[in-house]
C-alpha cells in the first residue's frame, strides 16, 4: 500500500505487503531495478520504521518505508578536495567550501557532502561545528574530536567567533550599518523577517563593514554577529539588496547551479583546548 503524499517530489510512503529483503519489497512495488534500489540504499535514501538503513536489511509484513525516490544529487565532480584544505591540526581541519555542495548529509542523501567528500581525504571521522549553505563558498570548521566539537559550540554560542563575509548584491547597499531584523523560527525557506520583534522570533543582527561601489555590482564586507539559516541572504533581500545570484531573496536568476556570490572569507578564533588564537583570510 503506498500514500499519495509526497509523490510530487519523489517521496513514497510505503506499509510492506510481504516480509523480505528491503530490494525484494521495493521492487514488487515501484518501478524501480535493482541496481537503482542499491543506490538508493547506499545513498542513505530509504527509511524503516523511521530509521534510515545502510544494507538490504529484511522487511516485516505491515513494516513502514519511506523511500525518497529523487534525491538531490551533489557529486564531487571535478574538484581536488585536497587543495581545499587551508589549515589542519590534531584539533580541526579548516576547508573552502566550494559553492554547490552541502556541509553535511541531508534527509536524502548522506554519501554526496562536504562532510563525507573531507572524511575520504582526511581517512578519519569528522564532525560539524557550523554551516554555509549550500550556494555559499569559503571557510567552514570540522572538528576532529567530539571534543574540539562542544568546545567550539560554546565559543559559536557565546558569540566568541568573529565570522566575516564578502557578499556582491544587487543595487545599492543598506543605509544603515549595523543590520537587526527577526526571523520567523521556521524550517521553510526563504525565510520571513520583520523589522519588529515578535514572540520566539529569532534575533539577526549583521554589520557592514565595508561597501565598495563597483561599476556592475556592489561588495560588502559583512561581520555577521548572530548565524541564522540564510541570515545574510535574508537580511539583504528583506533589504531589497539581494546577493547576486540569490533568485530565492529576490535576485535575478544567473546560473543553473546553486551558486551565489556570497563567500565566507574570514574567521577568527581562541582554540578552546589549547587557547591557541587562530585567524584565517582567503
Amino acid at each position: 500500500m503506498q500514500s499519495e503524499r509526497g509523490f510530487e517530489y519523489g517521496v513514497k510512503h510505503i506499509i510492506s505487503p510481504m516480509s523480505g529483503s528491503v530490494r525484494d519489497v521495493l521492487l514488487s512495488i515501484l518501478d524501480l531495478n535493482a541496481d537503482e534500489v542499491d543506490f538508493l540504499i547506499h545513498l542513505g535514501s530509504i527509511y524503516l520504521n523511521h530509521s534510515r538503513i545502510a544494507d538490504n536489511v529484511s522487511v516485516s509484513s505491515g513494516d513502514y518505508l519511506r523511500v525518497h525516490t529523487k534525491p538531490r544529487r551533489f557529486p564531487k565532480g571535478n574538484v581536488d578536495f585536497t587543495k581545499r584544505i587551508v589549515f589542519e591540526n590534531d584539533h580541526f581541519v579548516v576547508v573552502n567550501k566550494v559553492s554547490g555542495i552541502p556541509v553535511h548529509g541531508s534527509v536524502d542523501n548522506i554519501q554526496e557532502n562536504l562532510q563525507s567528500y573531507m572524511e575520504e581525504v582526511l581517512k578519519q571521522k569528522l564532525y560539524v561545528t557550523h554551516r554555509l549553505d549550500v550556494p555559499t563558498n569559503g571557510l567552514i570548521v570540522y572538528a576532529k574530536t567530539e571534543e574540539f566539537q562542544t568546545a567550539f559550540n560554546k565559543l559559536l554560542i557565546a558569540r566568541e567567533i568573529k565570522k566575516i563575509y564578502r557578499a556582491k548584491i544587487e543595487g545599492h547597499a543598506p543605509a544603515q550599518k549595523i543590520l537587526t531584523h527577526y526571523m520567523e523560527p521556521s524550517p521553510r525557506a526563504p525565510k520571513v523577517l520583520s523589522h519588529e520583534p515578535k514572540d520566539k522570533w529569532q534575533e539577526c543582527v549583521l554589520e557592514i563593514l565595508e561597501v565598495s561601489e563597483q561599476p556592475e555590482h556592489t561588495e560588502l564586507r559583512i561581520h555577521l554577529h548572530t548565524g541564522r539559516t540564510h541570515q545574510i541572504r535574508a537580511q539583504l533581500g528583506y533589504e531589497k539588496s539581494p546577493i547576486i545570484g540569490d533568485h530565492a531573496y529576490g535576485a535575478e536568476k544567473r546560473w543553473d547551479e546553486e551558486k551565489i556570490e556570497l563567500t565566507a572569507c574570514e574567521l577568527q578564533f581562541i582554540n578552546p583546548l589549547t587557547g591557541e588564537s587562530h585567524h584565517f583570510i582567503i
